[in-house]
């Protein structure tokens, strides 16, 4: 961990080429080696000087929008509470609530930054910025679809689709050439199948690596399971976040993709609501 006495590590350098398989891929991420946006490691430095006035509700306010944040806190606080007894906690808010306001500070020393990372690399930058607007806006959607069905888990349901696509974030900030070619020939040829290209770049499906490094990282089992596209969507939970990173990635552009018939006629049922009330829901919930 980093603490306030410690610099930063070493950045490491970009991968170059695909390793062999799902094990050398989730070789080269560390939890506790993730750069965070900017924002994020400013308000850290801002909140460590009035620490007395920060509770978990604040500090979790500002860090959670913050996918790859959010993944060092959890991995963190399983880290230390390996072997013990009890639920691991599944949100930011709870997370921070068991470490403590002052362990979190100790433990998290001034934050290395995305923006210092990918510094050189604008076009990746840009690429890694896209990703991460478009994880907001499918958790925004999954929050709105978890609240009209008055799910209780609907924090963990904001914060599962949130991280959804925190591979394809890793991917940007440690292999911005292999995440290009990728996003260069689905630019190209808008047939190609996702799961498709990844295997040609990099030689496995990014799921497969996400559901690793979860795993790996002893993230609670509810967001994992949640997270794992996988299971088929076997909960109304899961289909929840599913449904909801569907309809950001059809929506990134505007609001005429074609796939958005079955979107919206999947989420009148889920939502068990008439197709244009469910329509008119997903623009207000844009709007906002």
């Amino acid at each position: 961990m980093f603490s306030s006495a410690t610099p930063h590590p070493l950045r490491r350098p970009f991968i170059k080429r695909a390793p062999a398989g799902i094990a050398e891929w989730a070789a080269c991420f560390d939890a506790a080696e993730l750069p965070v946006l900017r924002s994020t490691s400013d308000a850290i430095e801002d909140m460590r000087v009035c620490e007395d006035a920060v509770d978990a509700h604040v500090l979790a306010d500002v860090l959670s929008n913050d996918p790859l944040m959010t993944l060092k806190v959890l991995a963190h606080v399983a880290r230390i509470r390996a072997g013990r007894e009890g639920t691991d906690p599944e949100t930011m808010t709870a997370a921070l609530v068991m470490l403590g306001i002052g362990p979190f500070f100790r433990d998290f020393g001034p934050q290395p930054t995305i923006e210092d990372q990918l510094a050189d690399r604008p076009e990746a930058l840009q690429g890694f910025c896209s990703v991460l607007d478009r994880s907001h806006r499918a958790a925004r959607f999954a929050l709105a679809f978890a609240v009209q069905r008055m799910d209780h888990d609907a924090a963990v349901i904001h914060q599962a689709a949130l991280l959804h696509d925190f591979v394809d974030l890793l991917m940007w900030l440690r292999a911005p050439d292999l995440a290009l070619n990728v996003a260069e020939q689905q630019m190209t040829d808008g047939s190609l199948r996702t799961a498709a290209v990844q295997i040609k770049v990099f030689k496995i499906e990014l799921p497969d690596l996400q559901h690793v490094l979860m795993r790996q990282w002893h993230l609670p089992d509810l967001l994992v399971d949640i997270a794992d596209d996988h299971r088929g969507a076997a909960s109304a939970q899961a289909r929840t976040v599913l449904l909801a990173i569907r309809l950001a990635r059809h929506t990134a552009s505007d609001w005429n993709n074609p796939a958005l018939v079955d979107d919206v006629s999947d989420i009148a049922v889920l939502l068990n609501m008439g197709r244009q009330p469910t329509l008119d829901l997903l623009h207000d919930i844009d709007d906002h």
